[in-house]
């Protein structure tokens, strides 16, 4: 499918978008020259309030941060809305090639959030001037989610007291889907996250006496090649975990036997009880590994967050409008879960929801420097979100 073609299949559905869509992908190509960090999203929040002011919002910054809150009410209807976009970039230096590549060095949305922050300006508009509905809508601009801490610092000030939703939806752009398809997952669809420091401390040497040290090297190889059995051996066979040892650092020389070894390790899982079990058991087969080589272990927990586990009401419903929107045809069928990691976790931890997928087609995976999102999503994207506001404040 075309990138034309797929934004012109909106049009019966929601003219109107269409009308301004280039406009759209202006703003996003604005977005995206200037990137900022998590916590440093001032310019791109101060634009997103504007635009939505402008639009009749009523707009509350300063949530959790640099995080956002646009509101809209209309008629008498007593149910809430909340559709989420995250609005941080990546420290990464950019290598796309575009004509409109980011202007700050090092600094890239290298996954796609100026994308996401578009499709739900351009919903936000559309809602605003033509959007039939009966309720409250808050649009809620997330700031520092690459860094997991975003949502949980909104809703630490009150978001969902102060502006309180029935049900809170969110995406993800994914590349390598079919574009402008939607995807649904029921259940876990998004991996939790804990990151694990482990300090292998031996008895450092010169390396030509080695039966005078408690090599920490030695000792390291091992414990790395042992936690590749607790995926295959503590985790029962239909359940998914990852163990990642991504960082091992040790000695400078080499013949010259270090004190220590540091390691650092990524753990994924979807279900709680895996996560805890995998908390517990790598800090103790670590201990019992290095003790065998009369090595010890320092280990650093550092707790991430939980998986993405959508809600069966809230996703079939999703499910529903994007069938009546664009057909069988416009889903992606049985999606697999991601082992990537989202905290829009807290969100769904603290209201009913889902977060969905929507596909960009081929190219650069997230988090690359060569990435590129696909600007022939937004329109069936906020084609979407507008529909499914619409249906779910009738």
């Amino acid at each position: 499918m075309t990138d034309t073609v797929l934004r012109r299949n909106v049009a019966p559905v929601h003219a109107a978008i269409e009308t301004f869509i280039d406009e759209s992908i202006a703003l996003r190509h604005d977005f995206h020259r200037h990137p900022e960090l998590a916590w440093d999203e001032h310019r791109t929040g101060g634009r997103v309030a504007e635009l939505l002011r402008g639009w009749g919002y009523a707009v509350t910054t300063g949530v959790g941060g640099t995080g956002l809150v646009g509101t809209l009410t209309r008629g008498d209807g007593t149910r809430s809305l909340g559709i989420r976009a995250d609005m941080d970039a990546l420290p990464i230096e950019e290598a796309s090639g575009l004509e409109f590549a980011s202007e700050a060095p090092g600094r890239m949305h290298a996954c796609g959030h100026d994308g996401h922050t578009t499709i739900l300006l351009t919903a936000a508009r559309y809602l605003a001037e033509q959007g039939t509905f009966s309720g409250t809508l808050h649009l809620i601009f997330q700031p520092a989610e690459e860094i997991g801490q975003g949502a949980k610092r909104m809703i630490a000030d009150g978001l969902f007291e102060r502006f309180p939703c029935d049900a809170v939806y969110g995406l993800h752009n994914w590349p390598g889907l079919p574009a402008g398809k939607l995807g649904f997952v029921d259940g876990p669809a998004m991996a939790s996250v804990d990151w694990i420091g482990i300090r292998v401390v031996g008895k450092g040497g010169h390396g030509a006496a080695p039966h005078e040290t408690v090599d920490p090297v030695v000792a390291a190889a091992h414990l790395i090649t042992a936690l590749q059995t607790i995926v295959s051996r503590n985790v029962a066979p239909l359940d998914t975990a990852v163990v990642t040892v991504g960082s091992i650092h040790g000695g400078d020389a080499a013949n010259v036997i270090p004190d220590h070894v540091d390691l650092k390790l990524t753990v994924r899982t979807f279900r709680p009880e895996v996560r805890d079990a995998l908390q517990a058991r790598i800090p103790e087969l670590a201990r019992q590994v290095l003790a065998g080589f009369g090595a010890t272990a320092e280990i650093e927990q550092r707790p991430g967050f939980p998986s993405v586990i959508n809600h069966p009401a809230e996703t079939a419903f999703a499910r529903d409008v994007a069938t009546g929107l664009f057909g069988a045809e416009g889903l992606i069928a049985d999606l697999a879960p991601r082992t990537a990691s989202e905290d829009f976790a807290f969100m769904l931890q603290a209201r009913p929801g889902s977060f969905l997928f929507v596909g960009t087609g081929d190219g650069a995976p997230l988090h690359s420097p060569r990435y590129r999102f696909n600007d022939a999503v937004i329109a069936p994207a906020a084609a979407f979100w507008a529909r499914l506001a619409e249906t779910y404040l009738s």
